[in-house]
């Protein structure tokens, strides 16, 4: 890593399902504070719950502060309905934040 890379300790996480669920997890468990948004809140909720964190309301709040941003969702209308448009990651990552 050369001398100008930023060490990420925020990330955003959207979607929870069989195989974002545990992906997120292994993010907290390395020590990011990770924010977590999933269509399903109760399944947000739950993961919070478990593993600490944050969870938000939409895509947008979620990005909002984190350093990096993953996703991990069904299909491409999934991710076009969770990145595009004004709730969507991409409305709430800063500058310098990687998707």
């Amino acid at each position: 890593m050369s001398a100008d890379t930023k060490t990420p300790h925020t990330a955003a996480f959207i979607g929870l399902g069989v195989m974002g669920n545990p992906m997120a997890g292994h993010l907290a468990a390395a020590g990011l504070d990770v924010r977590v948004y999933n269509r399903t809140r109760a399944r947000a909720e739950q993961w919070c719950e478990t593993h600490g964190g944050s969870h938000h309301a939409t895509p947008r709040e979620a990005a909002q502060g984190a350093d990096i941003v993953l996703m991990c969702v069904g299909n491409d209308d999934d991710v076009r309905s969770v990145t595009l448009g004004a709730d969507g990651v991409l409305a709430g990552m800063s500058a310098g934040s990687c998707w």
